[in-house]
């Protein structure tokens, strides 16, 4: 177990003075890859904009880094300190492991934690951390971080981070979650259902007290889109950040991993059954709860980008016609990156020759170069230094 020293990396961007910048990553399965292109993308521009050198990394800008699923592996490795390009890298060794289907049966002749994700990952954020048997408590991470997971036992949504304030992260208590593995954390973030077995992580282990708790994917929780969740673990008194508001005192940066609506015009009443529903419940709740916390981030804070959500709300990017665009002071500035995968989208891109079919389900591992080429090409269109306006000092 790691020595528990308090991490001066997350404790300085906690308390020093001045903006604060919060990293929001949805889940999406080896979708991921789209983020990754938008993200290499926002890293080498914030490089230029801030007059910085092949060194720079994410973990340099935000403050804070969040993510769901395949979002917590991306949230992870940049408040490891990883560049992007290293973290493309890593997507593209270990997407089919992660997200092929047909390796499942394959993996469940391992142990859970010797199967070869697992060890990925470990060896991963050990040799990042330079350290052996890295937990979330590290001394190294330079970040804030949180990775958000279903815990199966308790039925609830967990967002783990490793704030040194938060109540279950005190280092007097037995069942210290800055003690967990951070491989297995984040493990257990990506646990989706059908890929991978739930993952039991122990609690207060070696002692009288230890007890286990069974997780799976953090996307089947309403925070597949973890941006509110990230604004809520900032300044919510319970959690002990808080971090002051204001458009000018907060930024957001949101990615998602791309979004299509599953209309169905032709669809017949009698063709809703119940292996119908099973098949598209699921989904269903998971896009509209995502939608709905991107709605409540544009409401509450300054939208400088993102695509329309609906064509009653709009896009709510501001400035508009009356210079606001609800009733109350807007909370903190917000980017919404998220490509539209649909056939008209992909068009207006000039994507025209990829089948929206293999950019839209999460194991689809035989087409990640097409998946690139979307996050690319989007944030060629998409993704420029003047957002981040009053965020460059």
């Amino acid at each position: 177990m790691n020595s528990p020293i308090q991490n001066r990396n997350v404790l300085n961007r906690i308390q020093s003075p001045g903006p604060k910048k919060i990293l929001a990553c949805d889940g999406g399965g080896i979708l991921g890859l789209m983020s990754v292109e938008i993200l290499a993308s926002l890293e080498d521009q914030l490089r230029q904009a801030l007059g910085k050198g092949e060194d720079f990394v994410l973990a340099d800008y935000f403050d804070f880094v969040c993510g769901t699923s395949t979002g917590a592996i991306i949230a992870t490795c940049i408040a490891s300190g990883m560049s992007m390009a290293r973290i493309r890298q890593f997507y593209l060794d270990s997407g089919r492991q992660m997200f092929d289907k047909a390796s499942l049966l394959k993996r469940l002749k391992y142990d859970y934690n010797k199967e070869p994700l697992a060890e990925l990952l470990k060896s991963s954020f050990d040799t990042q951390l330079q350290e052996s048997a890295a937990t979330l408590g590290s001394a190294n991470l330079k970040t804030l971080l949180m990775m958000v997971m279903r815990n199966h036992t308790t039925d609830s949504p967990w967002p783990v981070s490793n704030n040194p304030f938060a109540k279950y992260n005190r280092r007097e208590r037995k069942d210290c979650n800055l003690n967990l593995p951070l491989w297995q954390l984040v493990r257990a973030s990506t646990a989706a259902p059908t890929y991978f077995p739930p993952e039991i992580v122990t609690f207060a282990e070696g002692t009288p007290d230890e007890y286990n708790f069974i997780f799976v994917d953090g996307g089947v929780t309403t925070y597949n889109n973890p941006a509110w969740l990230a604004f809520q673990m900032a300044t919510a008194r319970p959690y002990a950040i808080n971090w002051q508001t204001g458009a000018d005192k907060l930024l957001i940066v949101s990615v998602g991993t791309g979004s299509v609506a599953n209309a169905n015009p032709n669809l017949k009443v009698d063709e809703m059954n119940l292996l119908y529903f099973a098949k598209n419940i699921p989904s269903a709740l998971m896009n509209a709860a995502s939608a709905g916390w991107d709605m409540t981030c544009r409401l509450v804070g300054e939208c400088r980008h993102g695509r329309p959500i609906d064509r009653e709300f709009g896009d709510m990017v501001l400035p508009c016609a009356d210079g606001s665009n609800w009733t109350g002071p807007k909370l903190f500035a917000y980017l919404r990156y998220d490509p539209d995968v649909s056939f008209e989208g992909l068009h207006a891109l000039g994507l025209g020759d990829i089948n929206p079919a293999n950019v839209q389900m999460l194991d689809s591992v035989d087409h990640i170069g097409d998946i690139r080429r979307v996050g690319s090409a989007y944030a060629a269109k998409n993704c420029f230094p003047e957002h981040f306006e009053g965020f460059l000092a």
